[in-house]
């Protein structure tokens, strides 16, 4: 989790990810760090409380201030794209889309509610354990923590998915994995979404955040600005009933980066180049940060 110059070390461990061309690096600094015992017991006994009596009052209570987070962190979110989902088939979807944020699932949320589709959210599992407010929504605004060990991304992952998805719920899953803080660009995608659509027979609702900064200053952080987005749906994703999981998740996969970066270059009006430069990083202030720390 990112708290005050820590944003600063964040940025640099993006530059030098992207220096390497490691587009899913783990940047964030001071994140819990758990063995895999102690994340399965993290994720068992998640599960498990899921059915007490605590748990589904927690749930409720937890998506209620989730709402609430929603309505007044995103009211001045726009949309664009929404014709996409005109002629959505009823049911569950998984939806991608851009991780550069602690909260970026709100402006998705945003959309669902204003769509009227309930939505889980896929997290590493680690994230149960994130200081404060964000550990008590990491575990009751319906997460579904994902371990990365084959058994459970074989076995009780799918299980957990398949349990949303018949809801006809939609799941919110980041392909790119880690979150790099207010980058703009899209990254490299990860292959998981993608499988899971097509092995669990459900569409992608593809959608790229594009970050815009507001003429207004952060109350703490002087040399960044306050940010606002706007969430661009992008056509809808199929898998091909003819093809295999594997096949399918390549071939979405692919249709769903090339729609990223081409939101993401009419957004922008510029051209994706993978190198970095102060402005991938929305709202920062790099030549007033530079000028004091010349002082």
């Amino acid at each position: 989790m990112i708290i005050g110059d820590d944003r600063v070390r964040v940025i640099k461990n993006i530059e030098k990810a992207v220096a390497k061309g490691d587009w899913s690096a783990k940047v964030e600094v001071g994140d819990p760090v758990l063995s895999l015992d102690e994340r399965k017991n993290l994720v068992n006994n998640f599960w498990a409380e899921q059915s007490t009596f605590k748990g589904k009052a927690n749930d409720k209570l937890g998506h209620l201030l989730f709402n609430t987070l929603t309505r007044i962190l995103t009211s001045d979110t726009t949309f664009t794209g929404l014709e996409n989902l005109n002629n959505l088939p009823d049911g569950g979807a998984i939806i991608t889309a851009n991780h550069f944020n602690q909260i970026d699932s709100l402006p998705i949320k945003h959309l669902a509610n204003k769509t009227h589709h309930h939505m889980a959210i896929a997290i590493e599992d680690t994230n149960l354990k994130l200081p404060g407010i964000l550990s008590y929504l990491m575990n009751y605004v319906g997460t579904i923590p994902l371990i990365k060990s084959p058994s459970y991304i074989g076995t009780e992952f799918p299980k957990h998915l398949h349990d949303e998805l018949a809801k006809n719920n939609w799941v919110l899953i980041f392909p790119e994995q880690e979150m790099w803080w207010n980058y703009r660009k899209p990254r490299k995608l990860q292959r998981g979404a993608y499988y899971f659509a097509a092995q669990q027979n459900v569409p992608i609702v593809s959608t790229f955040v594009e970050i815009q900064e507001k003429d207004k200053l952060e109350k703490d952080h002087p040399n960044f600005y306050q940010t606002k987005y706007i969430v661009h749906v992008l056509p809808t994703i199929y898998p091909d009933v003819k093809l295999s999981a594997n096949e399918n998740s390549k071939k979405m996969l692919a249709q769903d980066y090339q729609q990223k970066v081409k939101a993401f270059e009419e957004a922008y009006h510029r051209q994706l180049d993978p190198t970095f430069t102060p402005w991938d990083i929305a709202g920062w202030r790099y030549d007033y940060q530079n000028s004091k720390a010349k002082k």
